[in-house]
């Protein structure tokens, strides 16, 4: 077999060039099929990251943990202590970059003109410039300093709704725990620009602070944790939940359905793709080796008049298939890895920034390729390839020379 593909493959690789317009139309299907999967596989995976990190860094981060029914009725009432423990052991375990305490719990906010409801939190400063983009989004002001901090940090958009603005005061009422209203003025200390969502609903202060404000001792509403880049999802959060089976341990998936939603989606996506494209590609590669199988009926019947086997003529086409697909795979991938390269610093969508918020999205989009995608993808293309063409090899390998003949004549 190995001869008979050693004597084959140099007269296969001669008869792929015979007709050059056919055969640089069935590389370009190849190479621009290939190239389009493996292109916008990389953007949809830079999108989705990108996505991810915009949702993911601000509040929610990869997972959560809150007291039993927390969730479902964010009150004074519903928190929880301090980790200690198994939890605090596994929080401070190599499953865990990071991790913060917070308080939240619903309130409102009160200026000379307007009031309206929003979450009020309080939050660690020092751990939250590790695990959130907000610290560095405040663009007037300043960011909290510590946990005693009694400044307030609001959103750009609820600045400009409540008509308020740095260095003025405003009141902020929650309930406390004895049940009453708490009511205290605040000063303007930040303004951030983030997600609108975020502006809107969101304000901050020191978590000591916050404490104070709503009476309570030690008691926080939720611990946030980030995995590092390596750690896997589902087991990471499976020790944590583990560790605390008296609380609501969720992953980010749990809290966020559509981002959940939209990563499993993109999943699923690239192979509709391929199937789309692929689908392109098999009518383009069969038409064109039909043709030339139909325009090569007397060499294949004098081939076989002179003793080549169907089974050699088989090999041969498909050997011809195999080299032409494997050429458009390679100028395929090339094209990929350049167009990779050119947008290697991010795509700026920073004018379309409200619009990406709307998708929860990034403004800068980073390509993000795998070169074990790139490989996976190109070998399905050319095994395909080589599939679909195996019905022209097998009408070559069927030519006789008696239809030769008649077609001569």
């Amino acid at each position: 077999m190995m001869g008979a593909f050693g004597t084959l493959a140099p007269l296969a690789w001669r008869n792929v060039w015979r007709n050059p317009r056919r055969t640089v139309i069935t590389l370009i299907v190849v190479s621009v099929g290939l190239w389009s999967i493996l292109f916008f596989n990389a953007l949809l995976n830079g999108w989705i990251q990108s996505s991810k990190d915009a949702a993911l860094k601000l509040l929610t981060q990869d997972g959560q943990i809150h007291a039993v029914g927390f969730m479902d009725d964010p009150n004074v009432e519903l928190l929880m202590k301090p980790p200690s423990g198994a939890l605090l052991d596994a929080l401070n375990g190599e499953v865990i970059e990071d991790w913060s305490m917070r308080i939240s719990v619903p309130g409102v906010v009160q200026s000379e003109y307007k009031t309206l409801p929003v979450t009020f939190m309080g939050v660690d400063p020092k751990v939250e410039q590790r695990i959130s983009t907000i610290p560095g989004d405040v663009d007037r002001g300043r960011y909290l300093e510590s946990v005693d901090d009694d400044g307030i940090i609001l959103g750009k958009h609820l600045v400009e709704r409540l008509k308020t603005d740095l260095g003025r005061r405003v009141i902020i009422m929650s309930q406390n725990v004895d049940g009453t209203m708490s009511e205290w003025s605040f000063d303007v200390v930040g303004v951030f620009d983030s997600d609108q969502g975020i502006e809107d609903f969101y304000i901050f202060t020191g978590l000591n602070t916050s404490r104070e404000f709503l009476g309570l001792q030690d008691e926080i509403s939720q611990v946030v944790v980030t995995l590092p880049d390596y750690a896997e999802l589902n087991p990471s959060i499976d020790v944590l939940k583990e560790a605390a089976p008296d609380l609501d341990v969720r992953s980010w998936k749990e809290l966020n359905l559509f981002l959940a939603m939209t990563d499993d989606f993109m999943g699923v996506y690239i192979f509709v793709w391929l199937g789309i494209v692929f689908s392109m590609m098999a009518i383009g590669i069969v038409n064109t080796q039909l043709m030339a199988v139909f325009e090569r009926t007397q060499e294949f019947g004098l081939l076989r008049a002179l003793g080549m086997k169907p089974r050699r003529v088989l090999l041969m086409v498909s050997i011809e298939s195999a080299l032409l697909i494997g050429v458009g795979v390679i100028v395929g991938i090339l094209l990929a890895i350049l167009s990779i390269w050119a947008l290697q610093d991010g795509i700026d969508l920073t004018a379309y920034a409200r619009a990406m918020e709307m998708v929860q999205a990034g403004s800068i989009i980073y390509v993000d390729y795998h070169p074990d995608g790139i490989v996976r993808f190109s070998l399905i293309i050319w095994l395909l390839g080589i599939f679909v063409a195996l019905w022209p090899a097998r009408r070559a390998s069927k030519c006789s020379p008696q239809e030769a003949m008649r077609r001569d004549t």
